[in-house]
């Protein structure tokens, strides 16, 4: 298994960025198809957190098995892996909305549990105008080469891999303003979700692009943002699917 996926550019259609999903797959698909998106030419990266919380996590292995479709690791993600070894308080799982698969069987519970353990913790993208790395909620170091060389390191201690692991899922350390907003060094952009915000937001050059699509009905003020790689441009998304 492989912790960090790498993409060589796209040279026929577009390298689009999705924040957290959160089970509202049908949403997902509204928002896309509004963008024009091309399943022949273009590709959808998801900055992970695919489910929990929405009322279609079940969806989340048919869309993993898209060609065009690939995720990071997020910290819901990490949960459901963790679920099936006993190793996830229920109650804690439950309040965080994984009541879905805490009902699910036992083996289903385990089929989730191995697909999200296959997903690699960070992704590069390889565009036009420079290298776009994506994680779930932070880089934890000050250069993405040394990020990835943890990540690469065969041999990597069970401490540091549990540190590195949980800041890359876990972390608001940035955007809290509890750890330095410099640029991550040696990327053109790293692209997160994780912490909701009420726009797509930039912090140095990592970008914050969880918009909440997967709020609730009485929440209107959520939308999908498709984040373009290559040009760093998103494309808020409208409610299409008000009232759902």
């Amino acid at each position: 298994m492989s912790l960090i996926k790498r993409f060589e550019r796209n040279n026929c259609g577009r390298d689009l960025i999705v924040g957290d999903v959160h089970g509202y797959f049908g949403r997902l698909q509204v928002a896309i198809d509004e963008v024009g998106f091309d399943p022949g030419r273009d590709r959808l990266f998801s900055v992970g957190d695919l489910v929990d919380r929405g009322p279609e996590c079940d969806l989340a292995l048919e869309w993993l098995a898209k060609p065009w479709f690939h995720a990071v690791r997020g910290n819901h993600e990490d949960m459901a892996i963790r679920w099936p070894n006993g190793n996830m308080d229920a109650r804690n799982y439950v309040a965080n909305g994984g009541g879905w698969n805490v009902s699910n069987p036992p083996e289903l519970s385990r089929e989730f549990a191995e697909a999200f353990a296959a997903l690699p913790i960070a992704m590069e993208l390889e565009t036009e105008r420079g290298l776009v790395g994506i994680v779930h909620a932070d880089c934890p170091f000050s250069s993405w080469e040394q990020f990835v060389e943890v990540l690469e390191t065969e041999q990597l201690s069970g401490a540091l891999k549990k540190a590195v692991f949980e800041a890359a899922m876990w972390s608001r350390e940035r955007i809290s303003g509890h750890a330095s907003l410099d640029d991550v060094a040696g990327v053109r952009a790293v692209v997160v979700g994780h912490t909701p915000v009420q726009r797509a937001t930039s912090l140095g050059n990592v970008h914050y692009i969880d918009t909440g699509g997967w709020f609730p009905a009485h929440r209107p003020e959520g939308r999908f943002t498709l984040l373009d790689a290559s040009t760093l441009r998103g494309a808020t998304v409208s409610r299409l699917w008000e009232g759902a």
